[in-house]
C-alpha cells in the first residue's frame, strides 16, 4: 500500500494533530520439482507495500530506496526458510498498473522480473488502486478529528463510495494483473494474499488508531471488500489466494507491541504507519507457506 511520504502527509494533516522462527509447514517445490537444470526454485515476490514490508528495517540490500524495500519482507522469509533464488520486485505504493508500467525512473515494470523459468511468485496489490487505502485513511481520520473520535462521520459522509470503487475498478484490474502475471510466469505456482486486518472487529481504539467509534465496522466493511476482491479474482484466474482474515484477528493495530502485526497512526515502532510489521510479514509468510505446501502436495 502507500509509503510513508502518503501516509504521514495525509496523517499530519488530519490528526494535527528475529532471527527467523522455524515455520513449521510443509515442505514444497522442492529442487526436483523446479524446471530441469535449473537448480534452485526461481522464486519472485511482487505487489505493493504490504509485501514489500515498508518501513520494516533493515532495508533490502539492491533495492531501490524508493520502492522502502525490506530485507524482513515474506518473500524474504519464505526464500530463506525453502532456500528459493528470490528476486523482489515488490515497491511501496505499487498499483495494479506497475505491473506492466514503470513505477519510478530506474523501477521497470515488476512483470519484467517474471520468465518460463519461474517456478514461485507471491505477491499483495490492489489496495492503492484508485487510492482506496489512503483515501479510507485520510477521509475517515478527517472526519474522526471532526467529532473527537464519536459517531459514524466517515460512513455518514463517504457511504459506499470506496466499495463501489473496489467492485467496479479495483476487481476487474486485479483480474487484469493476475492474468497478466500467469502469461509472463506460465510454469509458476502464484499466490496472492488479501491484507492484514487493521482494526479490531467492534472497537478502536481513537486516537491511536484515528477513526471513530462508529466508523470502525464502516473500515472493516471496505478491508472485507478488498480482501474479498482479491479472493474473487484469484479464484477467477485459478491464482493461489492467502487468507490472512482469520489469522489476524486480535493482531490488528490497536493490540500492543509483541501482539499487533499492524502498526498504528500513533505510537507505532515502524516509520511507515498502518503497515505491517516484522510479524505480520513472518505470519503472511506462514499462511502463504501453508497454502503453497499443501497445493504442493495436491
Amino acid at each position: 500500500m502507500a509509503p510513508i511520504g502518503l501516509l504521514r502527509r495525509g496523517l499530519v494533516t488530519v490528526i494535527a494533530a528475529v532471527g527467523l522462527a522455524a515455520l513449521g509447514v510443509p515442505a514444497a517445490l522442492g529442487e526436483d520439482e523446479g524446471h530441469v537444470g535449473s537448480g534452485a526454485v526461481e522464486y519472485v515476490n511482487m505487489g505493493d507495500s504490504y509485501s514489500a514490508a515498508s518501513g520494516v528495517l533493515p532495508p533490502a540490500p539492491g533495492a531501490s530506496p524508493q520502492c522502502l524495500q525490506s530485507a524482513r519482507n515474506w518473500g524474504h522469509v519464505l526464500a530463506d526458510r525453502w532456500e528459493y533464488d528470490l528476486t523482489d520486485v515488490s515497491c511501496g505504493a505499487a498499483e495494479t498498473r506497475h505491473y506492466t508500467e514503470a513505477q519510478f525512473p530506474g523501477v521497470p515494470p515488476q512483470v519484467e522480473a517474471l520468465s518460463e523459468a519461474t517456478d514461485v511468485v507471491t505477491m499483495t496489490i490492489g489496495g492503492n488502486d484508485s487510492g482506496v487505502f489512503i483515501g479510507t485513511i485520510q477521509a475517515c481520520a478527517t472526519a474522526a478529528a471532526a467529532t473527537a473520535g464519536t459517531g459514524n462521520p466517515c460512513e455518514e459522509q463517504n457511504g459506499d463510495r470506496f466499495t463501489d470503487t473496489i467492485e467496479n475498478v479495483t476487481y476487474p484490474d486485479l483480474v487484469e494483473a493476475l492474468e497478466t502475471v500467469k502469461a509472463a510466469a506460465p510454469n509458476a505456482r502464484v499466490a496472492i494474499a488479501g491484507y492484514l486486518q487493521i482494526l479490531p472487529a467492534e472497537r478502536g481504539c481513537y486516537p491511536v488508531m484515528p477513526v471513530a467509534s462508529g466508523d470502525v465496522g464502516y473500515i472493516n466493511d471496505i478491508q472485507a471488500t478488498l480482501n474479498d476482491a482479491v479472493r474473487r479474482a484469484a479464484e477467477a484466474t485459478d491464482v493461489t489466494y492467502v487468507d490472512v482474515t482469520e489469522a489476524s484477528q486480535g493482531h490488528d493495530a490497536c493490540r500492543p507491541i509483541g501482539t499487533r502485526w499492524v502498526e498504528p497512526a500513533v505510537g507505532g515502532t515502524n516509520a511507515v504507519v498502518v503497515h505491517p510489521n516484522a510479524l505480520g510479514e513472518q505470519a503472511m509468510a506462514e499462511r502463504a507457506a501453508a497454502e503453497l505446501g499443501t497445493a504442493a502436495r495436491g
